[in-house]
């Protein structure tokens, strides 16, 4: 079984890459499940209801999110009744929303998608190795393929919990960084980990933001308001082979598709 991860998705260029390259990625790559980071699908803030819906239509099975899902006040209309959207387990319990859940696959296959936010030089939240043990835990029995969502800053943090959970999910995907990273691997008992899937927005743009704008930002240290770039657009993924008896993974690979303005 093949399955396709897509890096934050930015701003409208970002939407843009996903509608024109997803069909012929999954296509090309016999792509059976598609999941992708949405916490900046809306503006480059948050997601709203019309975008999780257009996503959704595109053939994106599970919007995981991060630290800006609260960043669009909408989200709080309807994350209660979108099974299709996971934000971070590890927020407060009283947070709507739901940190995971389990889909239905191609042939039968039962997939838990799980989204944890990282600690290190971010919010302090619930301890995100603490929560997947708990979530392991709920869902013991119940998933063939586990999938883990870390959004974090650290290349440490990612690191020590993709070997922390190896062998007990399927793949741990590092997101936040928006800079696609070249340490795709498998580890030795079955997991694949990446630390950043990458981004899927503007090309030419700092994280997907308007360049002078970041510049300013750091020439002057003054706060300004940050805009999303126009312009070319990547998307960012990686496509995970998972081995349909044993549910390990079997190889993942970095893929880049740049699209024209």
């Amino acid at each position: 079984m093949k399955i396709l991860m897509i890096g934050d998705i930015v701003g409208r260029p970002g939407r843009k890459a996903v509608s024109t390259l997803l069909p012929g990625i999954v296509e090309e790559e016999k792509i059976e499940f598609v999941i992708a980071n949405g916490e900046n699908a809306a503006g480059g803030r948050g997601i709203n209801r019309e975008i999780t819906e257009d996503f959704l239509r595109m053939g994106i099975e599970v919007i995981t999110m991060g630290n800006h899902v609260w960043d669009n006040r909408e989200i709080y209309e309807f994350i209660d009744i979108q099974p299709r959207i996971v934000r971070p387990a590890n927020y407060p319990e009283d947070c709507p929303g739901r940190g995971y859940n389990i889909y239905l696959g191609p042939r039968g296959r039962r997939i838990a998608v799980i989204n944890v936010s990282g600690r290190v030089f971010m919010a302090s939240l619930e301890c995100p190795f603490r929560t997947v043990d708990y979530i392991l835990n709920q869902i013991n029995g119940q998933a063939d393929i586990i999938l883990v969502d870390f959004h974090a800053e650290a290349t440490s943090e990612k690191e020590a919990l993709a070997w922390y959970l190896d062998g007990r999910v399927t793949g741990v995907f590092g997101t936040h960084t928006h800079v696609q990273t070249a340490d795709e691997t498998v580890l030795p008992g079955g997991t694949a980990y990446i630390t950043d899937v990458g981004m899927t927005g503007p090309r030419n743009s700092v994280l997907g933001v308007k360049t002078h704008q970041v510049i300013e930002r750091f020439l002057t240290q003054r706060p300004g308001y940050f805009e999303t770039a126009s312009g070319a657009a990547q998307l960012d993924g990686v496509v995970l082979e998972v081995d349909d008896n044993t549910f390990r993974a079997i190889s993942l690979r970095r893929i880049k598709r740049l699209v024209e303005a």
